[in-house]
């Protein structure tokens, strides 16, 4: 009886030592591997942070991979016009828009843009669009109005 009891002592001893040798913890399975943010993630955490050359170099490499992204184009756009290179950022509105003319951020930063190249008009027609993309209502109708009634009351002052 003394070598059963001695054997079941050494297996409740050693058996636990030996499995927790080959895991990590004892009290939680591993952590899967975390994911790395994709260029898209960066581009727009970029566009976020405000520093736009940095969302351009990572936005541009989706939109070479995935030409038909249009919320990457859109966010294109948009890091050129903050950067006042007006023809880029048109260009790159321009094909988010080709690709999904009811795109609302498109339209909305299409019409902001135009506002700065001095065409209410064209922004204009831009908030008739966002109309018609979301006849309830919308941020980006609401912050096109804005801009554009910001735009006219600017102008009356001279």
């Amino acid at each position: 009886m003394s070598k059963l009891f001695l054997a079941v002592v050494l297996t409740l001893t050693l058996v636990p030592t030996a499995m927790a040798a080959g895991s990590s913890s004892t009290s939680r399975p591993p952590s899967p591997p975390r994911a790395q943010p994709s260029d898209y993630d960066l581009g727009v955490k970029a566009v976020q942070a405000g520093d736009y050359q940095r969302a351009l170099a990572l936005l541009q490499r989706v939109v070479q991979a995935q030409p038909r992204n249009a919320d990457a184009w859109n966010y294109v756009g948009f890091s050129h016009r903050k950067l006042r290179q007006f023809e880029l950022s048109l260009a790159a509105y321009q094909k988010a828009l080709a690709i999904n003319p009811g795109h609302r951020g498109a339209n909305e930063y299409l019409g902001e843009l135009y506002l700065m190249t001095g065409e209410p008009e064209k922004a204009q027609a831009q908030l008739a669009k966002l109309q018609s993309v979301c006849p309830g209502g919308c941020a980006e109708y609401d912050d096109l109005k804005k801009a554009i009634e910001a735009y006219r009351s600017a102008k009356k002052k001279g």
